[in-house]
């Protein structure tokens, strides 16, 4: 038995004042407007309504009921007026996972839909790691580099480009490469998601080099912060240094020849209804990064670094 199915019946027969009224009103037969009544009074084990030929009255009973089952209909459909109007009005907390770096590039456009969007709030943790999204409840990961296969639904939402840098400091003491194959003979800071060899793409083709250093991490402002002291040649992405690059703590080398790219994900666990903040967060997070690339750090034709 549709026990909410019945109540709304039961309702209708008693502001209706008869069955015959109700099944009118609910576009059903009298029979069915009866066997829903009936249905109710056998689940309760009580008798609901007196019934004659020519009224219908409410037992002590059945008057308790009715004023119950009218304020739990309400509530219901305000639960459900309430769900509607969350999946059509971006609202409430939402929790994203990402990494230090893409943190940088995510405050000014959290600023930017906050600012038009006031209902939605947010909460940005930053690891080097994936975590488990459910467990930890988080609504989305934005992350750099190919995801191992899971049962998380992925958004590609573009790429961010790498560049060879080291601080001025360092090219003081050992020289700038002039060419990808120099870099063998200088110390370089691996991150271990771009082990060695590094690839290179410039006017000759793509060229890997197999390249050592005394550091290697699997945190990018680690490496950042090796090449910010003068340590050795890094190969980081634009985002994390474009601002070192346009102050001139960090000098772009081999400037013809790309290093490479990230793509970056969104990914966030499976559903059948996407939450509307959620859904409208990505819509705008793809239409952002197409309109300005420069914040994931492409390159521009000529090989010039657009982000310094």
């Amino acid at each position: 038995m549709d026990r909410l199915a019945s109540m709304q019946v039961f309702i209708q027969v008693v502001d209706s004042g008869s069955f015959a009224a109700a099944a009118k009103r609910l576009d059903a037969s009298a029979a069915t407007v009866t066997h829903h009544v009936q249905a109710l009074e056998d689940h309760l084990g009580v008798q609901l309504l007196h019934r004659t030929t020519r009224r219908l009255n409410l037992t002590d009973v059945g008057r308790n009921f009715y004023e119950h089952s009218t304020r739990i209909l309400a509530q219901v459909e305000e639960a459900e007026r309430c769900a509607s109007t969350l999946q059509t009005t971006p609202r409430g907390l939402l929790r994203i996972n990402t990494t230090e770096a893409f943190a940088r590039v995510l405050a000014p456009l959290i600023a930017e839909f906050a600012a038009t969007h006031p209902e939605v709030s947010f909460d940005v943790v930053a690891t080097n790691q994936m975590p488990d999204l459910i467990e930890e409840n988080f609504d989305l990961a934005l992350r750099p580099g190919q995801l191992p296969d899971s049962s998380l639904i992925s958004r590609r939402l573009g790429v961010g480009a790498r560049i060879a840098c080291a601080a001025p400091a360092y090219l003081e003491r050992h020289g700038a490469p002039q060419r990808p194959q120099d870099l063998a003979d200088h110390n370089c800071l691996i991150h271990a998601m771009i082990d060695s060899p590094w690839s290179f793409t410039g006017p000759d083709g793509e060229i890997e080099v197999a390249v050592s250093g005394n550091l290697r991490s699997n945190s990018w402002p680690a490496i950042r912060g090796g090449a910010l002291a003068g340590q050795g040649i890094a190969l980081l992405p634009i985002i994390l240094i474009a601002e070192d690059v346009h102050a001139g703590r960090l000098i772009r080398l081999l400037p013809d020849c790309g290093g490479g790219e990230t793509p970056i994900q969104a990914v966030y666990p499976p559903s059948r209804h996407v939450s509307v903040k959620v859904r409208t967060f990505l819509d705008f997070l793809v239409e952002r990064l197409h309109e300005q690339p420069v914040l994931l750090g492409y390159l521009t034709a000529d090989g010039t670094d657009i982000a310094a």
